[in-house]
């Protein structure tokens, strides 16, 4: 870890506001990148709250959304959000050949045609830098608008998520071993 993260009683009146704001949420518990972000607390307290968003309030359910955030982890191989969304994952109810065709770069085999458009989105956002007209069509077809939204928010939040635990080496917890090479 490159940064030292601060206890609550260490914490500045604004960020002890954020991390309090973060515990009291729908996640109970602050997510690992604000942390990192409370050296900024205002842009820590907008981004916790856009990610809470993302994480809860979007029109996917978690095994749909799951996918964006997967496809993102393995682009930016991020080894802590890995080992995060892949349980989330799962217990979203995400079938475990799909995260392991996400982990080693191949297209999953999906039985929710929103599934697969989902991972083909993300994919092309991610190494296309946008979407073609017709997969761009496709997707507002099947997605709808919202949903096409919904999900560039998924990429845009979790690559600025990835980046975070990338650069201060968030560690994985104790006797976890990163399934990202």
């Amino acid at each position: 870890m490159r940064l030292k993260l601060l206890s609550p009683g260490e914490m500045s009146e604004d960020q002890k506001q954020t991390y309090d704001e973060s515990i009291a949420g729908k996640r109970g518990k602050p997510p690992a990148p604000m942390m990192a972000w409370l050296n900024s607390p205002e842009m820590a307290r907008h981004a916790t709250r856009l990610g809470e968003v993302l994480r809860f309030n979007t029109m996917f359910p978690a095994k749909l959304s799951e996918i964006a955030i997967l496809v993102t982890a393995r682009h930016w191989t991020a080894h802590y959000e890995w080992y995060a969304h892949k349980r989330l994952a799962l217990q979203g109810g995400m079938k475990p050949e799909i995260i392991d065709a996400i982990r080693d770069r191949r297209t999953p085999d999906f039985d929710d045609p929103k599934g697969r458009m989902i991972y083909d989105v993300a994919k092309s956002l991610h190494e296309g830098h946008g979407l073609a007209k017709g997969l761009y069509d496709q997707a507002i077809e099947l997605l709808g608008e919202r949903g096409v939204v919904e999900i560039i928010g998924l990429c845009g939040y979790y690559t600025m998520v990835s980046m975070t635990l990338n650069t201060f080496e968030f560690e994985l917890p104790d006797g976890e071993v990163s399934e990202l090479v």
